[in-house]
């Protein structure tokens, strides 16, 4: 793992050091991970004024509440992949005893339903959370309060309802259903519903005109664990996010994860900077997607997101409600690590072959008038315009059969190229996604006599 300069971990420390004070936490941890693992940390603060100096650490459990909905999503997704169920599947369909009807999977993970955002009950008022014997029957009470995908409407309950999908559909609880999918194969030993009585942050509320904090209560919410139970520590976390930067087969497949991160409902209608995929909250900032989730519980405020393309991911951990938001924490960590220690750019290799059948094929190609570079790399043939951004990957094609390939990811993936030969072999036309490719640029009258 490339060490982060000396220079960048003060700058990170430095930043933390702001938000706790600042926000008046008593306690907050900040942390990086890239290449694999936890690469940075530090607390700030006291983990307990009982003992005050002593900070959080890297190995403190913070209650990571609504992040806990991002291992739920996996598991779902893992069930679909092993045909257990559909994104389309209605909640009917599952639990039979669901009053309904017509909200499908796919619109529960993206918090497109429409339900109401909590069970029945006040629950956070009186602070008593339903039973998984009172789940379903709560969820027949509540009320769908919009159309689905009207609009984004966050809901705990929905995702409550996720974990007894999971549940049933793989014959044990929900936490033992993501211990064995999940945490046990990334070794997140300290990832637990609730405390697991080890080190930990306490909790707090700081009051807007004191600078006394009180200590929060540790609460049970039962049945809405899916939504919000797991407790968890800047060590796992790292080891989660670096997950969801790339994926473990065991766990899950990447084509899965990455489908995950597709959006699906804009969250932020008035700037789009914020929407949500399968599970995961889609975060924009600049020219930047982060990939994550916030979490808040009593006395816990936390945030874990993820620069997929860099691999690099940033992890708050506050023990009292902060004065911004979380992500902001999480984000702003990324980006100092990216602009002032990115990873070392890595050497070019040189292909070892370039396959026989796609000799002919390769050079520039125009489609409409716009010209593709079809190259190979690594003995795999790609396309991309010379005008597209550098950002942009290219089209990655795979063999399917004599002179016709799978455009397997980039642009029109998913789409054909055929290849057509003249009677010597040579390539003459490409049809990619059916529109005819050509060596010169033609108009679509010349086109359509080619």
């Amino acid at each position: 793992m490339t060490e982060i300069a000396a220079q960048t971990q003060n700058a990170l420390t430095r930043i933390v050091a702001e938000r706790q004070s600042k926000g008046r936490v008593p306690g907050v941890v900040g942390a990086v991970a890239r290449e694999g693992g936890l690469a940075w940390s530090t607390g700030i603060g006291s983990a307990d004024l009982d003992r005050p100096g002593e900070p959080p650490t890297a190995d403190s459990q913070f209650l990571i509440a609504s992040q806990s909905k991002t291992l739920t999503a996996v598991a779902v997704m893992a069930l679909r992949d092993e045909g257990k169920l559909s994104l389309d599947d209605t909640v009917e369909k599952l639990i039979p005893e669901s009053k309904h009807e017509g909200i499908t999977v796919r619109q529960m993970l993206s918090h497109a339903t429409g339900m109401q955002r909590e069970p029945v009950g006040d629950v956070w008022d009186l602070m008593k959370f339903p039973s998984r014997e009172e789940l379903v029957p709560g969820w027949n009470e509540a009320e769908r309060v919009g159309r689905p995908h009207d609009r984004f409407h966050y809901s705990n309950l929905v995702y409550s309802l996720l974990g007894e999908i999971v549940a049933r559909l793989d014959g044990r609880s929900w936490y033992d259903s993501v211990k064995a999918r999940i945490l046990d194969p990334l070794e997140m030993r300290r990832t637990t519903v609730g405390m697991d009585g080890g080190p930990a942050q306490t909790g707090y509320y700081v009051p807007p005109w004191t600078d006394v904090p009180v200590k929060e209560p540790l609460i049970d919410i039962g049945a809405m664990a899916a939504c919000g139970g797991l407790a968890s520590t800047a060590e796992d976390l790292a080891k989660w996010a670096m997950f969801v930067a790339n994926p473990v087969d065991e766990v899950l497949s990447k084509d899965t994860l990455e489908e995950m991160c597709q959006v699906q409902i804009m969250a932020d209608t008035d700037r789009w900077q914020l929407a949500f995929g399968l599970g995961f909250m889609l975060l924009r900032r600049g020219e930047r997607l982060f990939v994550g989730h916030d979490g808040g519980m009593p006395g816990h405020i936390t945030s874990t997101f993820v620069h997929r393309e860099s691999g690099t991911a940033g992890i708050a951990l506050f023990g009292a409600p902060p004065a911004s938001s979380p992500s902001a924490l999480a984000t702003d960590l990324i980006i100092k690590v990216l602009e002032d220690d990115p990873l070392p750019i890595p050497a070019w290799v040189p292909g070892t072959s370039v396959p026989a059948e796609l000799e002919g094929v390769l050079g520039t190609w125009f489609s409409e008038g716009t010209p593709f570079v079809f190259s190979v790399k690594d003995g795999v043939l790609e396309a991309k315009s010379p005008d597209a951004a550098d950002y942009l990957a290219p089209a990655v094609f795979e063999r399917v059969s004599e002179d016709t390939y799978r455009t397997v990811s980039g642009r029109e993936r998913g789409e054909l190229l055929r290849i057509t030969r003249d009677s010597s072999g040579t390539p003459t036309q490409l049809h990619w996604a059916t529109y005819l490719c050509t060596r010169a640029p033609l108009s679509f009258g010349e086109l359509g006599n080619a």
